[in-house]
């Protein structure tokens, strides 16, 4: 079982529930060490006074909050800990949402609450049947180092998730960000909804970090004295490159249903057709009167034409 983060109790109006927070999440990534290429010995990182330059210790080092450039005001642990904190030990449900109104954004850091001792498990039991039932999610504040922070409780797989959130002035405003409104015709809406119904899928749990497999080849490799295996040559996209948006629609669309198996008659997709008659269709559909009074005028000149060479020919000898 994994390590316990923080121990405390969940507070539900007057319902108490002793829980141990454990990770919900595992880091995998492949972390390196700074090393001298000479020698591969280790390189550390040593902290230094700006002032006189002397490595310091941990028992030397204490905080300060910069007030100015010159201007530091320190602040010790025990003053810290006399703030008061209500939440210090306890996650306080505060309200109750509909789970889908939250904004992703605002999420972080997922754990797992487990009920500490046989004593928690009724009232642990009955706040995730609550949840579950509710079909909501619990808002509540807890403080972890000193610092209050803000949390969503829901339910996975019989165990009440803890998710770490930001406070709502936390969150920048996207307003800036977003691009001008381009043209955009119905036609390329419609094909990127098809391309998004074409990449779908109901399981997600197959995915790998490919990256990660290469860097353990390419560590396994270098350990076993060979040479690591060459990636195979493929196109590279040009960056900054304009290209045809219904062209590469089309073309993903296509890649899409090919990939799944989808072609001919069980083919979830339109098929798709050459972008040039596709824009004459769309013309025709449009402005068929033009396009008939064009061909009426180009049939005339046709006949015009026909005609005067053939006054202008000169009789076939016999």
């Amino acid at each position: 079982m994994p390590s316990t983060i923080w121990s405390g109790a969940i507070s539900f109006g007057l319902v108490t529930i002793p829980c141990k927070v454990v990770g919900a999440t595992e880091d995998h990534s492949i972390r390196f060490h700074q090393v001298h290429l000479e020698d591969m010995g280790r390189v550390r990182t040593r902290k230094v006074c700006e002032i006189d330059g002397e490595v310091v210790t941990q028992d030397e080092i204490g905080k300060g909050y910069e007030l100015t450039k010159d201007e530091i005001v320190p602040i010790t642990d025990a003053e810290l800990d006399q703030i008061p904190l209500p939440t210090a030990k306890a996650i306080e449900i505060v309200t109750f949402v509909d789970a889908d109104t939250i904004d992703p954004v605002r999420i972080g850091d997922s754990y797992y609450l487990a009920a500490d001792g046989q004593v928690a498990a009724k009232p642990y039991t009955l706040l995730r049947r609550a949840l579950e039932r509710s079909d909501k999610a619990a808002i509540a504040k807890f403080a972890w180092h000193n610092r209050e922070r803000l949390g969503l409780l829901r339910v996975r797989d019989d165990v009440i998730v803890l998710h770490a959130m930001r406070w709502p002035d936390e969150i920048r405003d996207p307003s800036e960000l977003a691009p001008k409104e381009p043209e955009l015709g119905e036609k390329e809406i419609e094909q990127a909804v098809q391309l998004a119904d074409s990449m779908a899928i109901d399981d997600i749990s197959g995915f790998r970090d490919a990256y990660r497999d290469a860097l353990e080849e390419l560590i396994e490799a270098k350990r076993e004295g060979k040479e690591p295996a060459q990636p195979a040559e493929g196109e590279e996209q040009q960056p900054g490159q304009v290209v045809d948006l219904m062209a590469a629609l089309n073309a993903s669309v296509q890649r899409a249903k090919e990939s799944r198996g989808e072609t001919g008659e069980h083919a979830t997709v339109h098929e798709m057709k050459p972008r040039k008659k596709a824009a004459a269709k769309k013309t025709a559909k449009k402005a068929p009167a033009k396009r008939s009074a064009a061909k009426r005028a180009t049939t005339k000149k046709t006949k015009k034409t026909a005609a005067k060479k053939s006054t202008g020919r000169k009789p076939r000898s016999a």
